[in-house]
């Protein structure tokens, strides 16, 4: 049983006259006593919490940033009418404020026999799942002196999915991807290896492009024209160690690299490559494999970049390399989203490299900080002279590393976070576009 503010107020009023014409005993009992049989009466005739029912519909994942809306269904099947509060119970962070979460308090009245439909907006401040915890009923009697309170585990799971700030850059490199496969309207064919049509020989083809056998059953010269190979294989190898838990700026690393994957994705499944993804630190945290079609393999992506986190521990670089290999046989573009940092590329990443390049293209992506280019440049003061050397100290560690990752043959883009996912996809067209894709 559960008192209210009214019946409080009413002792208070009823016992003040008692205590100041005849305080005793005797004046108590006879404010009270009536009192509390009204409370007994109205606790007896709130409807009951136990036998309500609920159900949940709405939606069961959202893109971070944006609201979900979650229904729950409440069925009265008493024969009293029900009068009550009711708290749909969530994880703090699934809301961006204090001020949102009253969107998970209702007030409800729902006569005997009947249900009401109440709706709860979730707005997740971060990645991930967030589950309903429990609702709370607080059903009060038609006097409101007293409540019956109760809960119930009503499960609903919503997934907080990556935002993909990066989508907007999808247009102008699905056109410069065009270009390359020789599907627009420009005078110039890229160059490949993949067999595409027959035409005509004009003065200036290469002769040895001419198809003799086409050249033989028509009167004309056939020559053969050819695009980029489609097909190709990636693997995108997201670093969820230690490292990828730091933050730039606002944006953690592991965020930003997750973005320009979902770019690099989008726009590979799109030239028909099939796209893989492998999350990694000393064990496989996230895997995604065989997927066909842009849509499907976005969404697999997606879907499993929603729950992970980073993990404070040293990323396990042979196992990550054994992990790589066994799961792309054959050649492949290796994407591996990572830092720069130096002691962990140099006695983690380097030592199994030529494992990687042997058969594999590889392409090392990493979050740069643009403060440390701001803190090279900064002069003035001492501490600011200081910043400046720690800032370049770090600007050349970081180059130095860059540069040992190209003699081994590796792509390297270093760039900082807004710029990450366009740079990467740059880097994919560039490589497509030069053959060794």
């Amino acid at each position: 049983m559960a008192l209210t503010g009214r019946a409080a107020l009413l002792a208070a009023l009823g016992s003040l006259p008692v205590g100041i014409l005849a305080p005793s005993w005797a004046g108590l009992l006879a404010v009270n006593s009536p009192l509390a049989l009204a409370i007994l009466c109205d606790y007896f005739l709130a409807a009951p919490v136990r036998s309500l029912r609920f159900t949940r519909s709405g939606d069961t994942s959202v893109r971070l940033g944006e609201a979900a809306e979650v229904r729950l269904t409440v069925t009265n099947p008493s024969g009293r009418r029900l009068r009550a509060r009711l708290r749909d119970a969530w994880p703090p962070s699934s809301w961006s404020s204090e001020a949102e979460q009253a969107a998970a308090h209702h007030r409800l009245s729902v006569p005997a026999g009947e249900r009401v439909r109440l709706t709860t907006y979730l707005r997740p401040s971060r990645r991930g799942d967030r589950r309903a915890e429990r609702v709370t009923v607080r059903s009060f009697g038609p006097l409101g002196l007293a409540a019956r309170q109760g809960y119930h585990r009503v499960p609903w799971t919503v997934r907080a999915l990556p935002p993909f700030t990066s989508r907007k850059h999808l247009p102008s490199r699905l056109a410069r991807l065009r270009e390359l496969d020789g599907r627009t309207s420009v005078l110039t064919r890229g160059e490949g290896t993949e067999f595409d049509s027959l035409r005509a020989y004009v003065p200036g083809d290469d002769t040895r492009s001419i198809d003799w056998r086409a050249t033989a059953r028509q009167s004309a010269v056939a020559v053969r024209t050819w695009r980029p190979e489609r097909d190709r294989h990636i693997l995108i190898v997201l670093d969820t160690g230690r490292t990828s838990a730091g933050r730039v700026g606002d944006v953690p690393r592991l965020d930003a690299a997750m973005d320009a994957a979902l770019l690099l994705t989008a726009l590979a499944a799109r030239a028909g490559d099939r796209v893989d993804l492998l999350a990694y630190d000393r064990r496989v945290k996230a895997r995604v494999r065989g997927t066909s079609g842009a849509g499907d393999a976005l969404a697999a992506v997606v879907g499993a970049m929603a729950p992970l986190e980073p993990e404070l521990v040293e990323t396990d670089a042979h196992g990550l390399c054994t992990t790589v290999l066994a799961h792309a046989p054959r050649r492949s573009l290796i994407v591996l989203l990572t830092s720069l940092d130096a002691a962990p590329v140099e006695e983690g990443l380097l030592p199994v490299l030529p494992q990687l390049t042997q058969r594999h293209t590889v392409l090392v992506a990493s979050v740069a900080d643009p403060q440390v280019e701001v803190m090279a440049r900064a002069r003035g003061t001492i501490e600011a002279v200081y910043d400046a050397a720690s800032g370049s100290r770090a600007q050349e560690q970081r180059r130095r590393t860059a540069d040992r990752l190209r003699r081994h043959g590796v792509t390297v883009v270093d760039a900082a976070p807004h710029v990450l996912a366009p740079s990467l996809a740059d880097a994919y067209l560039a490589l497509k576009a030069s053959g060794r894709l």
